[in-house]
């Protein structure tokens, strides 16, 4: 076989294996092998290693889609001093992930404005960054999507769905109340992971106010006694980012007094 016939069979093969990567790096490729010279075994790698990052990147990309972090925050990313009561070392130990092998559960209680959300989508960047599917779901969508479920008959795949991740995110529990059909269908999801993946859990209620949130007592409790089990809970306290930066805006915008002397 000619040259030519060799490189041509070589790159209908590569793309046989849906090798796409590797196919379009193949010319330069070849080139710098023969300039510098390279064994087989060399060029081999070097093209793998194409493919191997490209598939690398479109498995992150897709557990980006799939996560809806609704930002791109991350730990290094939030401002420690401004909240004091915010335990900094025990957020760098969550960012190592290590809790996810033991599916332990982190709760960020707060009032609004305190960095819960940030956190909690900060440990989830850390996540898809480390290769784990994460999903993103504020309290009221999720309850949403689960009443559309029983609804159409997909209860038990959408059930199996919120099961499936590594780390579910659910945020902004508490700020709207949810009658019995919506506790239930949240504590169904928090019972379908019960010591079989994480769950990042944001809520402007302490533990003993959950009753207010909930038609049933008993539903809360339970809810809370699963979560709890094996979980790391934080109290943060403090003022909210948001009217901080509103007050130091204004304060920019106020008039300056006039010097002494002016009229």
């Amino acid at each position: 076989m000619s040259e030519d016939s060799i490189y041509q069979s070589l790159r209908g093969s590569l793309g046989y294996l849906r090798l796409a990567a590797a196919a379009e790096a193949l010319p330069a490729e070849l080139d710098y092998a023969q300039k510098m010279k390279l064994g087989h075994s060399a060029f081999l790698g070097r093209l793998l290693e194409v493919e191997v990052a490209a598939t690398e990147e479109r498995r992150r990309a897709g557990l980006e889609r799939f996560g809806r972090l609704p930002a791109p925050w991350r730990v290094e990313d939030f401002d420690f001093d401004a909240q004091p009561s915010v335990d900094r070392a025990m957020i760098n130990e969550l960012a190592t992930l290590r809790f996810l092998e033991d599916a332990t559960n982190v709760l960020f209680i707060g009032p609004p404005g305190v960095g819960k959300t940030m956190l909690a989508v900060a440990l989830g960047r850390a996540s898809i960054d480390a290769g784990y599917r994460t999903y993103y779901t504020t309290a009221a969508d999720l309850v949403a999507r689960c009443h559309r479920a029983a609804l159409e008959g997909r209860w038990a795949t959408t059930m199996r769905f919120f099961a499936g991740p590594r780390l579910l995110i659910i945020d902004e529990v508490g700020y709207l109340p949810l009658a019995s059909e919506a506790a239930a269908a949240l504590f169904q999801v928090i019972t379908q992971r019960y010591l079989k993946g994480s769950i990042a859990l944001t809520t402007n209620l302490g533990v003993g106010s959950w009753g207010k949130i909930f038609d049933d007592p008993m539903v809360a409790a339970a809810m809370l006694d699963r979560l709890l089990h094996k979980s790391v809970v934080f109290n943060i306290d403090g003022d909210s980012y948001r009217m901080r930066t509103h007050r130091a805006r204004s304060e920019r915008l106020r008039p300056r007094g006039k010097p002494d002397g002016d009229k």
